[in-house]
Protein backbone atom coordinates (compact mmCIF):
# COMPACT_ATOMS: atom_id res chain seq x y z
CA UNK A 1 0.00 0.00 0.00
CA UNK A 2 1.47 3.49 -0.98
CA UNK A 3 -0.05 6.91 0.18
CA UNK A 4 2.16 8.99 -2.05
CA UNK A 5 1.22 12.37 -0.31
CA UNK A 6 -1.46 15.43 0.27
CA UNK A 7 -4.02 15.55 -2.72
CA UNK A 8 -6.31 18.01 -0.74
CA UNK A 9 -6.16 20.45 2.13
CA UNK A 10 -9.80 21.94 3.27
CA UNK A 11 -9.68 24.98 5.09
CA UNK A 12 -12.58 26.47 7.23
CA UNK A 13 -12.21 29.61 7.20
CA UNK A 14 -14.05 33.18 8.57
CA UNK A 15 -14.31 35.29 5.35
CA UNK A 16 -13.58 33.16 2.26
CA UNK A 17 -13.66 35.99 -0.21
CA UNK A 18 -10.48 37.72 1.74
CA UNK A 19 -8.53 34.18 2.15
CA UNK A 20 -9.17 33.48 -1.45
CA UNK A 21 -7.34 36.85 -2.28
CA UNK A 22 -4.55 35.48 0.01
CA UNK A 23 -3.96 32.44 -1.70
CA UNK A 24 -4.44 34.45 -5.35
CA UNK A 25 -1.59 36.40 -4.34
CA UNK A 26 0.24 33.96 -2.69
CA UNK A 27 0.67 32.26 -6.06
CA UNK A 28 -1.55 29.00 -5.79
CA UNK A 29 -3.84 28.85 -9.36
CA UNK A 30 -7.21 29.50 -8.72
CA UNK A 31 -9.46 27.04 -10.74
CA UNK A 32 -12.80 28.05 -9.44
CA UNK A 33 -13.92 30.86 -7.00
CA UNK A 34 -18.03 31.38 -5.44
CA UNK A 35 -18.90 33.46 -2.42
CA UNK A 36 -19.36 29.96 -0.22
CA UNK A 37 -15.82 27.57 -1.88
CA UNK A 38 -13.10 28.50 -3.82
CA UNK A 39 -10.33 26.03 -5.10
CA UNK A 40 -7.05 25.80 -6.36
CA UNK A 41 -5.14 23.25 -8.14
CA UNK A 42 -1.46 23.03 -8.29
CA UNK A 43 0.78 21.98 -10.97
CA UNK A 44 0.83 18.69 -9.50
CA UNK A 45 -2.62 18.21 -9.20
CA UNK A 46 -3.18 18.81 -5.71
CA UNK A 47 -5.95 20.85 -4.42
CA UNK A 48 -6.66 23.34 -1.87
CA UNK A 49 -10.30 23.97 -1.02
CA UNK A 50 -11.66 27.23 1.27
CA UNK A 51 -15.06 26.57 2.76
CA UNK A 52 -16.78 29.06 5.49
CA UNK A 53 -15.71 27.28 8.83
CA UNK A 54 -18.96 25.86 10.16
CA UNK A 55 -19.29 23.92 6.09
CA UNK A 56 -15.88 22.91 6.44
CA UNK A 57 -15.53 21.29 10.22
CA UNK A 58 -16.08 17.54 10.51
CA UNK A 59 -18.66 16.03 12.78
CA UNK A 60 -15.90 14.71 16.05
CA UNK A 61 -13.01 16.59 14.58
CA UNK A 62 -10.47 17.41 17.76
CA UNK A 63 -9.54 20.61 15.64
CA UNK A 64 -10.04 24.03 17.06
CA UNK A 65 -10.22 26.79 15.28
CA UNK A 66 -9.92 28.06 11.30
CA UNK A 67 -7.44 26.42 9.48
CA UNK A 68 -6.96 22.99 7.27
CA UNK A 69 -10.18 21.09 8.55
CA UNK A 70 -9.44 17.80 6.46
CA UNK A 71 -6.50 16.43 4.86
CA UNK A 72 -7.23 14.23 1.90
CA UNK A 73 -3.75 11.79 1.30
CA UNK A 74 -3.39 10.35 -1.86
CA UNK A 75 -2.99 6.66 -2.87
CA UNK A 76 -1.14 5.25 -6.21
CA UNK A 77 -3.98 2.29 -6.66
CA UNK A 78 -7.38 1.06 -6.05
CA UNK A 79 -5.97 -2.06 -3.78
CA UNK A 80 -3.58 -0.47 -1.98
CA UNK A 81 -7.11 1.95 -1.22
CA UNK A 82 -9.12 -1.14 -0.67
CA UNK A 83 -6.21 -2.15 1.92
CA UNK A 84 -6.49 0.73 3.88
CA UNK A 85 -10.32 1.22 3.87
CA UNK A 86 -10.73 -2.21 4.84
CA UNK A 87 -8.29 -2.37 7.91
CA UNK A 88 -9.79 1.40 9.08
CA UNK A 89 -13.26 0.06 8.55
CA UNK A 90 -12.93 -2.12 11.30
CA UNK A 91 -12.90 0.14 14.10
CA UNK A 92 -14.36 3.18 12.74
CA UNK A 93 -17.05 4.78 10.62
CA UNK A 94 -16.35 5.91 6.72
CA UNK A 95 -18.09 8.22 4.94
CA UNK A 96 -17.41 7.67 1.03
CA UNK A 97 -18.15 10.74 -1.16
CA UNK A 98 -18.95 11.62 -4.66
CA UNK A 99 -15.45 11.96 -5.94
CA UNK A 100 -14.62 8.93 -4.07
CA UNK A 101 -12.64 9.73 -1.34
CA UNK A 102 -13.17 7.54 2.15
CA UNK A 103 -13.61 10.56 5.38
CA UNK A 104 -12.41 8.98 8.33
CA UNK A 105 -10.87 10.24 12.10
CA UNK A 106 -7.99 9.44 13.68
CA UNK A 107 -7.88 8.03 17.40
CA UNK A 108 -6.94 11.42 17.77
CA UNK A 109 -9.50 13.01 16.40
CA UNK A 110 -7.45 13.99 13.02
CA UNK A 111 -9.94 13.95 9.95
CA UNK A 112 -8.57 12.48 7.33
CA UNK A 113 -9.46 11.06 3.81
CA UNK A 114 -8.02 8.34 1.43
CA UNK A 115 -8.30 9.08 -2.13
CA UNK A 116 -6.97 7.65 -5.53
CA UNK A 117 -4.34 9.79 -7.13
CA UNK A 118 -2.60 10.58 -10.08
CA UNK A 119 0.37 12.97 -9.60
CA UNK A 120 1.12 15.03 -12.90
CA UNK A 121 4.90 14.92 -13.64
CA UNK A 122 6.41 18.11 -12.39
CA UNK A 123 9.29 20.17 -14.58
CA UNK A 124 11.53 22.37 -12.70
CA UNK A 125 14.32 24.25 -13.84
CA UNK A 126 16.51 25.76 -10.87
CA UNK A 127 19.23 28.22 -11.55
CA UNK A 128 22.36 26.51 -11.47
CA UNK A 129 24.60 27.99 -8.45
CA UNK A 130 28.15 29.26 -8.64
CA UNK A 131 30.71 29.66 -5.78
CA UNK A 132 34.37 30.58 -5.70
CA UNK A 133 36.47 28.19 -7.70
CA UNK A 134 33.34 26.17 -8.90
CA UNK A 135 31.52 28.33 -12.13
CA UNK A 136 28.14 26.21 -12.98
CA UNK A 137 26.61 29.19 -14.35
CA UNK A 138 28.39 31.42 -17.26
CA UNK A 139 28.11 34.29 -19.36
CA UNK A 140 24.34 33.55 -18.11
CA UNK A 141 22.38 35.65 -15.43
CA UNK A 142 20.13 34.48 -12.87
CA UNK A 143 16.31 34.73 -14.12
CA UNK A 144 14.21 37.52 -13.37
CA UNK A 145 10.87 36.42 -11.69
CA UNK A 146 7.64 38.12 -11.40
CA UNK A 147 5.60 35.88 -9.08
CA UNK A 148 5.76 32.90 -7.27
CA UNK A 149 3.63 29.89 -8.02
CA UNK A 150 3.99 26.98 -5.81
CA UNK A 151 3.94 23.57 -7.44
CA UNK A 152 3.04 21.43 -5.02
CA UNK A 153 1.80 20.72 -1.57
CA UNK A 154 4.80 19.81 0.55
CA UNK A 155 3.59 19.01 3.95
CA UNK A 156 0.99 20.19 6.69
CA UNK A 157 1.27 20.77 10.56
CA UNK A 158 -0.96 20.22 13.04
CA UNK A 159 -0.47 20.55 17.00
CA UNK A 160 -1.48 17.39 18.67
CA UNK A 161 -2.23 16.83 22.35
CA UNK A 162 -0.31 13.42 22.49
CA UNK A 163 2.24 12.89 19.55
CA UNK A 164 3.04 9.71 20.23
CA UNK A 165 -0.16 8.22 20.39
CA UNK A 166 -0.86 10.36 17.00
CA UNK A 167 1.57 9.19 15.28
CA UNK A 168 1.02 5.18 16.49
CA UNK A 169 -2.19 5.57 14.03
CA UNK A 170 -0.43 7.27 11.49
CA UNK A 171 2.26 4.11 11.65
CA UNK A 172 0.33 1.21 12.31
CA UNK A 173 -2.81 1.91 10.03
CA UNK A 174 -1.88 4.19 7.50
CA UNK A 175 2.13 3.20 6.80
CA UNK A 176 3.89 6.42 7.65
CA UNK A 177 7.73 6.48 8.70
CA UNK A 178 9.23 8.85 10.90
CA UNK A 179 12.09 10.79 9.83
CA UNK A 180 12.94 12.73 12.72
CA UNK A 181 11.99 13.61 16.07
CA UNK A 182 12.56 16.54 18.40
CA UNK A 183 11.42 15.48 22.03
CA UNK A 184 9.05 18.58 23.39
CA UNK A 185 8.41 19.55 19.81
CA UNK A 186 7.04 17.45 17.87
CA UNK A 187 7.88 14.59 14.88
CA UNK A 188 8.27 14.72 11.25
CA UNK A 189 5.98 12.03 9.36
CA UNK A 190 6.55 10.81 5.86
CA UNK A 191 4.24 8.82 3.99
CA UNK A 192 5.04 5.26 2.60
CA UNK A 193 4.69 6.04 -0.73
CA UNK A 194 6.79 9.75 -1.06
CA UNK A 195 10.13 10.85 -0.80
CA UNK A 196 9.72 13.95 0.67
CA UNK A 197 11.20 14.59 4.24
CA UNK A 198 7.90 14.67 5.80
CA UNK A 199 4.13 15.02 4.76
CA UNK A 200 2.91 15.57 8.52
CA UNK A 201 4.40 16.94 11.30
CA UNK A 202 2.90 16.65 14.54
CA UNK A 203 3.47 19.68 16.64
CA UNK A 204 3.18 19.17 20.35
CA UNK A 205 0.12 21.39 21.55
CA UNK A 206 1.96 21.43 24.92
CA UNK A 207 5.48 23.16 23.71
CA UNK A 208 6.22 26.66 25.12
CA UNK A 209 5.47 28.29 21.53
CA UNK A 210 3.13 31.31 20.91
CA UNK A 211 -0.34 29.87 19.89
CA UNK A 212 0.11 26.37 22.33
CA UNK A 213 -2.30 26.17 24.19
CA UNK A 214 -3.13 21.95 24.38
CA UNK A 215 -5.30 22.37 21.81
CA UNK A 216 -5.64 20.25 18.26
CA UNK A 217 -4.97 23.12 16.07
CA UNK A 218 -3.93 23.60 12.52
CA UNK A 219 -0.61 25.02 12.43
CA UNK A 220 0.58 25.64 8.98
CA UNK A 221 0.78 24.23 5.21
CA UNK A 222 4.45 24.14 3.36
CA UNK A 223 3.83 24.69 -0.93
CA UNK A 224 6.67 24.14 -2.62
CA UNK A 225 8.46 26.48 -5.00
CA UNK A 226 11.80 26.08 -7.26
CA UNK A 227 14.36 27.99 -5.25
CA UNK A 228 15.90 30.59 -2.75
CA UNK A 229 14.74 33.73 -5.04
CA UNK A 230 11.12 32.09 -5.80
CA UNK A 231 10.64 32.64 -2.65
CA UNK A 232 11.32 36.01 -1.74
CA UNK A 233 9.92 36.94 -5.30
CA UNK A 234 6.98 35.85 -3.42
CA UNK A 235 7.54 37.69 -0.13
CA UNK A 236 7.62 41.00 -1.97
CA UNK A 237 4.80 40.18 -3.75
CA UNK A 238 2.62 39.41 -1.18
CA UNK A 239 4.62 42.70 1.08
CA UNK A 240 3.39 45.09 -1.84
CA UNK A 241 -0.18 43.86 -1.73
CA UNK A 242 -0.31 44.78 1.94
CA UNK A 243 0.11 41.19 3.73
CA UNK A 244 1.21 40.87 6.78
CA UNK A 245 5.21 39.99 6.45
CA UNK A 246 6.57 36.92 8.00
CA UNK A 247 7.82 37.32 11.73
CA UNK A 248 11.24 35.55 10.93
CA UNK A 249 11.64 36.42 7.33
CA UNK A 250 14.14 34.12 5.72
CA UNK A 251 15.59 31.27 7.05
CA UNK A 252 16.70 27.47 6.46
CA UNK A 253 15.57 24.33 9.25
CA UNK A 254 19.01 21.83 10.42
CA UNK A 255 15.89 19.19 10.34
CA UNK A 256 14.96 18.78 6.25
CA UNK A 257 18.00 21.27 5.15
CA UNK A 258 14.53 22.99 3.86
CA UNK A 259 14.40 26.66 2.90
CA UNK A 260 11.55 28.82 4.46
CA UNK A 261 9.53 31.95 4.59
CA UNK A 262 6.28 31.88 6.68
CA UNK A 263 3.47 34.07 6.18
CA UNK A 264 0.80 34.68 8.89
CA UNK A 265 -2.84 33.39 6.93
CA UNK A 266 -5.75 34.47 6.77
CA UNK A 267 -7.16 31.24 6.55
CA UNK A 268 -5.48 30.16 9.45
CA UNK A 269 -2.08 29.11 10.89
CA UNK A 270 0.43 30.18 8.63
CA UNK A 271 0.74 29.91 4.99
CA UNK A 272 4.80 28.84 3.85
CA UNK A 273 6.58 28.88 0.77
CA UNK A 274 9.56 26.22 1.02
CA UNK A 275 12.41 24.97 -1.24
CA UNK A 276 15.67 22.62 -1.32
CA UNK A 277 14.62 20.61 0.98
CA UNK A 278 15.97 16.65 1.66
CA UNK A 279 14.16 13.74 0.04
CA UNK A 280 14.86 10.58 1.99
CA UNK A 281 13.33 6.77 1.59
CA UNK A 282 13.42 3.98 3.32
CA UNK A 283 17.28 3.87 3.53
CA UNK A 284 17.04 6.87 5.59
CA UNK A 285 18.24 6.62 9.53
CA UNK A 286 16.12 9.06 11.75
CA UNK A 287 17.54 10.92 14.23
CA UNK A 288 16.70 12.10 17.47
CA UNK A 289 17.65 16.42 17.86
CA UNK A 290 18.30 16.27 22.14
CA UNK A 291 18.59 20.19 21.39
CA UNK A 292 15.00 21.14 19.39
CA UNK A 293 16.51 24.06 18.72
CA UNK A 294 19.34 23.11 17.07
CA UNK A 295 16.79 21.08 14.77
CA UNK A 296 14.54 24.10 14.50
CA UNK A 297 16.89 26.21 12.35
CA UNK A 298 20.38 26.58 10.46
CA UNK A 299 19.69 30.18 10.43
CA UNK A 300 16.86 32.74 10.21
CA UNK A 301 16.55 36.61 9.08
CA UNK A 302 14.67 38.26 11.52
CA UNK A 303 16.39 36.65 14.95
CA UNK A 304 13.95 35.62 17.54
CA UNK A 305 14.72 35.93 21.48
CA UNK A 306 14.35 31.95 21.84
CA UNK A 307 16.67 31.81 19.48
CA UNK A 308 19.51 34.91 20.15
CA UNK A 309 22.15 32.05 21.96
CA UNK A 310 23.19 29.63 19.84
CA UNK A 311 21.45 26.38 20.69
CA UNK A 312 23.82 23.37 21.55
CA UNK A 313 24.78 21.04 18.74
CA UNK A 314 23.19 17.45 20.30
CA UNK A 315 21.63 14.61 17.53
CA UNK A 316 21.97 11.10 17.50
CA UNK A 317 20.27 9.01 15.86
CA UNK A 318 16.34 7.75 17.10
CA UNK A 319 16.26 4.66 18.49
CA UNK A 320 12.62 2.38 18.38
CA UNK A 321 12.66 2.99 22.84
CA UNK A 322 12.71 6.35 21.94
CA UNK A 323 9.20 5.82 20.05
CA UNK A 324 8.12 3.51 22.18
CA UNK A 325 9.00 4.53 25.77
CA UNK A 326 10.45 6.49 28.10
CA UNK A 327 10.02 10.26 29.83
CA UNK A 328 11.42 11.22 26.67
CA UNK A 329 9.02 9.82 24.04
CA UNK A 330 6.75 11.92 21.64
CA UNK A 331 4.47 13.81 23.60
CA UNK A 332 5.68 12.93 26.48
Amino acid sequence: MAIIGIQSLVYGVEDVGRCTDFFEDFGLPLEARSPTESRFRLAEGSTVVVRPLEAARVEGSAIVGPGVQETVLGVDAPQALDALVSDLAADRPLRWDAEGAAHFLTNCGLPLALQLSQRRPLVTAPDPVNSPGKVERLNRSRRWRRRAIPKTIQHAVFAVQDVGASFRFLRRRLGFRVSDFQPGLGLYARCDGAINHHNIFLLNAHAHLPGMDGETRFHHANFGVEDIDEIMVGANYMARRGWEPSHLGLGRHRTDSALFYYLPCPAGGEAEYGADADYVDDAWTPRYWTSPLFGYAHFVHNLPAFFAQEPPWEVRYLTEADLEGGDRRPGG
